[in-house]
């Protein structure tokens, strides 16, 4: 059974799984202005171009645009932990971009004719990717932690070298026999490790909402509950000057045998 423990106050993460970087409620967030941004912004572009290119039969552009795009994923999410520039944004706009990249490829090379790439292999691929992008909202909406496996990240490689195996079936010509058989072990690769990513996350975010539906809610809540305490308690400077002030000492009273003593005097 997965475990989940809390980290940085309001964040739930699940054992097993790495967690790149987690949102801590203390500091504030950086601008969502930064360089990791705007380099998925570039790759997002690059992507939509790929994505018109291939259906177009202009193969080597496409091929040198795709190149560029999935060799640079890694550049956004490696500044933005390096230098603290993680936003909501950018955690939402990476795997996005990374998505349309390879979804789009997948649907525009069913559109080329003779593609080795046929449509229920791209139907395979972009149904596991809104599985897992679903199933990542729930958990993650509830203050969980669902980041990407080693699994993931390996899935993304097969598919990236399957679209460069199909994009070359189309520049190589006649398409030898060993570009051929490489073309189908990527795709039957991709399609294998796409499904059986897709089913390794099923059972992680199953086996955490049946153990208890609102382990997550609850944790959430109380992780959020701390950190608005722990932000909210005086300081000892503030609580001695929120002290109600001490009432003044009253004047000291002379004895009544010194004041019957000098009234005798007198």
């Amino acid at each position: 059974m997965l475990a989940l423990r809390v980290v940085a106050h309001n964040r739930i993460a699940i054992s097993g799984y790495p967690t790149p970087f987690v949102t801590d409620t203390s500091m504030p967030s950086p601008s969502i202005y930064n360089v990791p941004n705007a380099l998925t912004t570039v790759r997002f572009a690059l992507a939509i171009a790929v994505v018109v290119l291939i259906p177009m039969r202009e193969t080597w552009p496409a091929l040198v645009v795709f190149l560029i795009a999935v060799s640079t994923d890694w550049m956004d999410g490696y500044w933005a932990r390096k230098y603290g520039q993680v936003t909501k944004l950018g955690r939402i706009f990476d795997p996005f971009v990374d998505k349309i990249i390879i979804c789009g490829s997948f649907i525009a090379l069913v559109e080329v004719d003779d593609s080795p790439v046929k449509s229920w292999m791209a139907t395979v691929v972009v149904a596991r990717e809104l599985l897992v992008t679903s199933l990542r909202g729930i958990i993650e909406g509830a203050g969980g932690d669902f980041s990407a496996s080693w699994l993931g990240k390996w899935k993304m490689v097969v598919q990236c070298a399957a679209v460069v195996a199909a994009l070359l079936t189309f520049v190589i010509l006649p398409v030898p026999a060993w570009l051929s058989i490489a073309t189908q072990v990527l795709l039957w690769g991709a399609i294998f490790i796409t499904v059986y990513s897709g089913v390794d996350y099923t059972l992680i975010a199953a086996r955490v909402m049946q153990s208890d539906p609102n382990t997550l809610a609850q944790t959430a809540a109380t992780a959020t509950a701390a950190a608005n305490a722990s932000a909210s308690e005086p300081t000892p400077e503030a609580q001695a000057s929120d002290a109600p002030a001490a009432p003044p000492s009253p004047a000291p009273r002379q004895d009544d045998t010194t004041a019957d003593s000098l009234s005798d005097r007198t």
